[in-house]
């Protein structure tokens, strides 16, 4: 049990050691234009990710004013919303 258990500690410990030399590496070796493209198309994503959710939220409230109005349901706006509830 305790020699499994150095063996994982050690493990760890090489991991560790590979992640940050690896970063280290990257950090110093890797061009600054191809760190600048990255850091760009990553921006990009969260950007086009953010407006499809805006997007996708503004088409589902008015799709579910148009359920509402062909349903005849009235929305009562004095009754707290369960989510949001204490």
């Amino acid at each position: 049990m305790i020699g499994r258990l150095l063996v994982f500690a050690i493990g760890v410990g090489v991991g560790v050691v590979v992640v940050i030399k690896a970063k280290d590496y990257l950090q110093h070796k890797v061009p600054a234009a191809v760190t600048n493209k990255i850091n760009s198309s990553a921006t990009g994503l969260v950007q086009r990710v953010a407006d499809f959710t805006s997007d996708a939220r503004a088409a589902m409230a008015e799709r579910e004013t148009e359920l509402r109005d062909a349903l005849g349901l009235v929305e009562d706006r004095e009754t707290p919303d369960p989510k949001h509830a204490a």
